[in-house]
């Protein structure tokens, strides 16, 4: 009896036997607990890391989109400001208060029709004193074939204007009785026969049309 009593206490007997099993189960299922508790927080951990690095990356690209456009968007210096021709001649000294198209060559074409004697058609009208015979003028001028308006001549090809003396037989008979009274500052369209141009003369022949700016008279 005595030895009986000493084995179940000693955990030896059937019972001490089942109370290991249960203890056992329990420190098991307490373990298999805590695991699954570990995992659910790291779980939860990695999932917020995740969605951070992915609000992460969307801003950076944002940002880099962002910045493409504003680049895309805003116009260089040398788009928005076209390179001067080197090559182009200088703009004329105008008359003060004078329109500033004489600044600009102008575009002369054919005439019509038969011409037959001198005409003088006033472009612009200038505000200057009026040209007059024996004086030393200053022109820009295009001149073309009054039939085809093939341009022969032209100033403005030269860079720079050209100074002459009016009404006194320096230039074409259309010039001098042309330009003669024509106010400083106009730009004038003469047509002239083929008798006031360069008949008997060298230069080109048959009717012609200028187009004159007068811009100074002394």
């Amino acid at each position: 009896m005595s030895e009986r009593v000493q084995n179940r206490s000693a955990g030896q007997g059937p019972g001490g036997k089942a109370e290991r099993r249960l203890a056992a189960q329990l420190a098991a299922k307490k373990a298999a607990e805590a695991r699954r508790r570990r995992q659910s927080i790291l779980g939860a951990v990695a999932g917020v890391a995740v969605v951070g690095v992915l609000i992460g990356v969307f801003v950076v690209v944002n940002n880099g989109k962002d910045d493409k456009d504003q680049t895309a968007s805003a116009p260089s210096a040398s788009a928005s400001a076209p390179a001067a021709d080197p090559t182009a001649p200088p703009a004329p000294k105008l008359p003060e208060g004078a329109d500033p198209a004489l600044g600009t060559r102008p575009a002369v074409a054919a005439g019509k029709g038969e011409l037959k004697k001198l005409t003088v058609t006033t472009l612009i009208k200038g505000k200057g004193p009026a040209v007059k015979s024996g004086q030393q003028i200053t022109t820009n001028y295009v001149g073309v074939y009054y039939k085809d308006g093939k341009e022969f001549d032209s100033s403005w090809n030269q860079g720079e204007p050209a100074t002459f003396g009016i009404g006194t037989g320096q230039v074409i008979k259309g010039w001098d009785q042309g330009l003669v009274g024509v106010t400083v500052g106009s730009r004038v369209q003469l047509d002239i026969p083929a008798e006031l141009a360069f008949a008997n003369l060298d230069g080109p022949q048959g009717p012609l049309r200028f187009v004159v700016d007068v811009l100074a008279a002394r």
